[in-house]
C-alpha cells in the first residue's frame, strides 16, 4: 500500500470512531498536517468502544430453581421427606460457626441440621471474627461453665469421658463449620473460643458424607459431628439416626445423578492414587507425609 493510501484510510478510520474522550493538542497537530496516527493507539481505542458498549446491553437476570423453604434444597431434589414430622426434643443448646464461605457451597449440611432441631435449640453464626462488642451473645455462651467447643486437638477431651467426670453437665455445644483451614483459623484466631471447654469425638467413626473429599477417614461433616455429639450429651442414639437420614439421602440422590464418591485424601495418598504432584512448600509436603502415615495433623 502506498504511504499516501495508508494515511488516508487511517484518518477515514479515526474519523469514524466516536468521540469518546478530548483530543490533546498532540493529535490536533497530527490530524491537520494529514500524518498517519499510530494503528496500535487506533486498534485500542476501538477496542475500549467494543468494551464500554457491553456495559450498556440490558442484563436478564438468572432464573434460579426455586428452594425449599425448609430444607434449602431445589424444591425438585426437596429432601423432606426423610427429616422428622418435627423437630427433635432436645435440652442441649447448639452453635454452629459458619465461616461465610460455607453459604454458597451447593451441598451444605447444616441446613438439613437446623431444620432437625427446634429454631431456639440450634442458632447458626456466620462470620469469621468474633468479639464481646460484636456479639454480646456468644460471648456470654463462651463464658459459660456448661458450654463446651466441639475441636481435634492435643488438649481436646474426649467427648464421652468428659461428661462422665465433669462437676456441670454441659448445657451447650459449638460447632465450627467449614474447611478444616478455615475452621483453624476460626478456632485459633478468635479468643472467646477457647474460653470453653474443648472436646473431640472418638476418631474411630468413619463419614458418611461420602460425595465431599475429607483430608483423613476421621473427618466428618458438620451434620456428622452435631448428630455424634448430641447424641452423647442427650443420651439418645434416636438423635443420630435421625439426624443422619437426610444427609444420606442428600448422598444417594447425588451418586444416583453423576456424583462419585469421593475418598479421603489420606487414602488416596497411601494407595498411590492422589492424582496431583505433590507440593513443592515444605510446610503442605509435610502435612502430606503426616496423613500419609496416619498422624494427626
Amino acid at each position: 500500500m502506498e504511504p499516501q493510501t495508508e494515511a488516508r484510510t487511517c484518518r477515514d478510520l479515526v474519523d469514524r470512531l466516536p468521540a469518546l474522550r478530548s483530543q490533546t493538542p498532540e493529535e490536533v497537530e497530527q490530524r491537520e498536517s494529514g500524518a498517519a496516527p499510530d494503528v496500535a493507539a487506533l486498534d485500542e481505542e476501538a477496542g475500549s468502544a467494543s468494551v464500554d458498549g457491553l456495559w450498556e446491553l440490558p442484563v436478564e437476570p438468572s432464573d434460579r430453581r426455586p428452594e425449599c423453604s425448609l430444607c434449602s434444597r431445589p424444591q425438585k431434589v426437596c429432601l423432606c421427606p426423610f427429616l422428622p414430622v418435627h423437630p427433635l426434643h432436645i435440652s442441649t443448646h447448639l452453635y454452629i460457626i459458619q465461616h461465610p464461605a460455607e453459604e454458597s457451597r451447593v451441598l451444605r449440611t447444616v441446613p438439613l441440621l437446623a431444620a432437625c432441631l427446634p429454631p431456639d435449640k440450634c442458632r447458626v453464626k456466620i462470620g469469621r471474627r468474633f468479639s464481646e462488642e460484636r456479639d454480646p451473645e456468644l460471648s456470654m455462651v463462651c463464658r459459660k461453665s456448661g458450654t463446651l467447643i466441639l475441636y481435634p486437638g492435643a488438649e481436646a477431651a474426649n467427648l464421652e469421658e468428659f461428661i462422665l467426670d465433669s462437676p456441670i453437665y454441659p448445657s451447650t455445644i459449638i460447632i465450627i463449620d467449614g474447611t478444616w483451614s478455615q475452621a483453624k483459623d476460626i478456632f485459633y484466631k478468635n479468643s472467646l473460643f477457647r474460653l470453653p471447654k474443648q472436646v473431640q469425638l472418638k476418631s474411630s467413626i468413619s463419614s458418611q458424607y461420602v460425595i465431599r473429599m475429607q483430608p483423613t477417614n476421621r473427618c466428618l461433616s458438620t451434620l456428622e459431628c452435631a448428630a455424634v455429639a448430641l447424641s452423647i450429651l442427650e443420651k439418645n442414639n434416636y438423635i443420630q439416626e435421625t439426624l443422619l437420614r437426610p444427609l444420606r439421602a442428600l448422598c444417594s440422590f447425588q451418586l444416583q445423578h453423576g456424583a462419585r464418591v469421593r475418598l479421603s485424601k489420606e487414602h488416596l495418598l497411601k494407595n498411590g492414587l492422589y492424582p496431583k504432584s505433590m507440593p513443592k512448600n515444605k510446610r503442605k509436603l509435610r502435612k502430606m507425609e503426616l496423613l500419609m502415615n496416619s498422624v494427626k495433623i
